[in-house]
């Protein structure tokens, strides 16, 4: 990075390309962000893969895994720090917990990264999992990357912490196959409302207004095409005023037959005072917004491009309990990638997501990333001199 506003990017064709880590200080801190897109362009699970830099953590959870004979899903571990990590994974299907004996105590070498094959920890195949990662010592960053004969590839990040509500921005309009999976990690059944924020309302997709959920058991519906040309989001919010915290994603298909792509969308908390997305290009980006609460008003800046280009910022109003789909003002003079910058100015709380398009070989191939809190911005307290301290 070379000044601040002004993304920088790098490129790889090689196969054994290792895992990032990326570090900020001084003036770059607030605010940094990253991103690795990938393009898979042949193979039975071709497709783009996208995946934003999130912050190491100790605790993970990753509904919408599989373990299924279509299905190659890895774990992967990466640990940031000077010293090695000790992770543990646990995996859960409709049933329950799936039997493992491998999943635990697995080391992650200092500043190196580990990939687990989901279907070698278990003997049971299962169509929907939970992956859930913990670490004994240390810290990690944690993703999966899951791939599906004759379907696509992409990553699918972690769900937010679990919550009795959950916000999933960013369905496509034209989805064609939409799956929510969700778990329960307590020791409480939950019973879940089912709600769309679409383009002018919120409803209850017909037929799928509850879900209940048993605890720590993974429970999923089909919403098949719910959007109906129309941009979405899905709210789950407590039926029965228990507030039983659960996470969830969403598994979204766009296209049929040979043509078909598939992404991940995990739930996220709100963009709150600012987030970023780092890869856009000049044409393939849409930014989805929602308010699940009072309308809201939010400033999008895109940023000056990698390789040239100016600044612009729009402001929008995102009315309660719908979904606001836009495309980003390229920046004047585009050269390279840029970044988009979503900040809360007034009202309700923001949820976002950006869906980035690419054709290839005929395939609209796609990859959705969720903007949360970028936590950039913190509040520092008051401090004054007392010398009574000094006091004897």
């Amino acid at each position: 990075l070379k000044g601040l506003g002004k993304p920088a990017t790098a490129e790889t064709s090689k196969s054994d390309a290792p895992a990032l880590v990326g570090t900020a200080t001084g003036s770059f801190a607030p605010g940094w962000a990253a991103q690795q897109t990938t393009v898979a362009a042949a193979g039975g699970a071709r497709g783009l893969l996208g995946v934003s830099c999130t912050a190491p953590d100790t605790d993970f959870w990753f509904p919408g895994a599989s373990t299924g004979a279509s299905r190659q899903d890895y774990v992967h571990l990466t640990n940031p720090d000077d010293t090695a990590a000790v992770a543990d994974i646990e995996l859960y299907g409709a049933e329950g917990a799936l039997k493992s004996d491998v999943g635990e105590g697995i080391t992650v070498p200092a500043r190196s990264s580990v990939p687990m094959l989901i279907s070698t920890l278990t003997s049971e195949a299962a169509e929907n999992v939970t992956v859930h990662v913990t670490t004994r010592t240390g810290r990690v960053g944690a993703v999966v990357s899951a791939a599906e004969d004759e379907v696509g590839s992409d990553w699918l990040a972690a769900s937010a912490d679990p919550a009795s509500t959950q916000i999933l921005p960013g369905i496509p309009a034209d989805a064609t196959s939409v799956r929510l999976v969700a778990f329960a990690p307590g020791e409480d059944d939950a019973d879940v409302k089912v709600q769309l924020m679409g383009k002018n309302a919120t409803f209850s997709p017909a037929g799928n207004s509850t879900l209940h959920i048993k605890s720590r058991m993974t429970a999923s519906i089909d919403l098949k095409d719910v959007t109906r040309g129309e941009p979405g989001s899905l709210r789950l919010s407590p039926a029965d005023g228990s507030r039983t915290p659960v996470v969830a994603a969403l598994r979204v298909v766009r296209g049929t037959g040979a043509k078909q792509e598939v992404a991940f969308i995990p739930a996220t908390g709100p963009v709150g005072e600012r987030a970023t997305v780092a890869d856009n290009r000049a044409k393939g980006s849409v930014l989805s917004l929602t308010a699940p609460g009072e309308t809201a008003k939010v400033k999008v800046t895109t940023s000056e491009g990698s390789e040239g280009g100016s600044a612009s910022v729009k402001t929008y109003t995102v009315k309660s309990g719908t979904t606001l789909e836009v495309t980003p003002e390229v920046p004047a003079g585009l050269k390279g990638g840029y970044a988009l910058t979503v900040e809360s100015e007034s009202g309700g709380p923001v949820h976002a997501a950006r869906t980035l398009t690419l054709k290839e070989s005929g395939i609209d191939m796609f990859t959705v990333q969720t903007l949360p809190d970028d936590g950039g911005t913190v509040e520092v307290p008051a401090a004054e001199q007392d010398l009574t301290v000094l006091d004897d």
